[in-house]
């Protein structure tokens, strides 16, 4: 049977707490009655994070799936590979780290079926979000979200926090033309989708200062902004979006060499005991 949810976990080097946070996210999605299947993506993990979700695979065959591959590629990468292999009418995020606690997915779901929207994205700065953010961070999402408004006209007050709803039409339509992979991922998934006139909400949340909030890197804040210059570049000069015609699948560049895994890799494995 289609599931109606996906739940795609990017993850790296997660192996400490991966098992128990697939866990979390089948508890509080079976509490609703939801059909639902969770997809874990291994972006190259140096540590045995595939094992870990394997365990939590063996507790949950029936919903639990484990996707990996070699070379560490990007959280941006990780999400489109896992959406290759979902097969829910409706594709979720979340970081694996469990920062967001996933039951705050639901009335982010309810959300979508009350108000007819295609995409709904938790927002730190929604009126109702309940937020324990450092404030140099806070600070400098402000100015980048001012410049992210002036550049596509985004209806949106946040972009870049990790748990969000896409309905599959978007996903098929939007995912494949993707082309950042790791820190302007979002801002560009979120700038195809309102240039192709799909709908967007933001919701409340509920975040603490975790794991997710690691020391900002100038080499970062500077490919971000590159990233970001650049998919405007790709969508009001080049027109590059609207031009494309990629399927999402297992031969979309972002899944290849990719595999769906059911047991330990053996060369792995192998590795970890020399």
């Amino acid at each position: 049977m289609t599931p109606y949810l996906s739940v795609v976990l990017p993850a790296y080097n997660e192996a400490k707490h991966i098992e128990s946070n697939v866990i979390k996210v089948i508890d509080a999605l079976s509490a609703e009655g939801l059909s639902f299947e969770v997809i874990v993506v291994d972006d190259g993990s140096p540590d045995h994070t595939h094992v870990a979700a394997i365990k939590a695979k063996a507790r949950h065959p029936e919903v639990v799936r484990v996707v990996r591959y070699d070379k560490n590629k990007g959280k941006g990468n990780a999400l489109i590979c896992g959406a290759s292999y979902a097969k829910g009418s409706v594709v979720a995020f979340l970081d694996a780290d469990m920062d967001l606690h996933p039951v705050q997915l639901l009335p982010m779901l309810k959300t979508m079926d009350r108000d007819n929207v295609d995409v709904v994205i938790g927002s730190k700065r929604h009126p109702d979000s309940d937020v324990d953010y450092p404030k140099h961070r806070w600070v400098l999402s402000s100015v980048y979200f001012l410049f992210i408004r002036i550049l596509f006209g985004l209806p949106l007050r946040d972009t870049q926090t990790g748990i969000k709803a896409y309905r599959r039409s978007v996903v098929e339509s939007v995912f494949p033309r993707v082309l950042a992979k790791r820190f302007a991922f979002d801002i560009e998934v979120l700038a195809i989708a309102h240039a192709f006139g799909f709908s967007i909400k933001d919701a409340p949340i509920a975040l603490r200062f975790g794991r997710s909030f690691s020391r900002i890197k100038l080499i970062d804040v500077y490919q971000t902004l590159c990233d970001t210059l650049a998919i405007f570049y790709r969508l009001r000069i080049t027109r590059y979006y609207q031009r494309q015609k990629i399927m999402l699948g297992p031969k979309h560049p972002a899944a290849l060499g990719s595999r769906e895994v059911y047991e330990p890799d053996g060369e792995f494995l192998g590795r970890l005991n020399d």
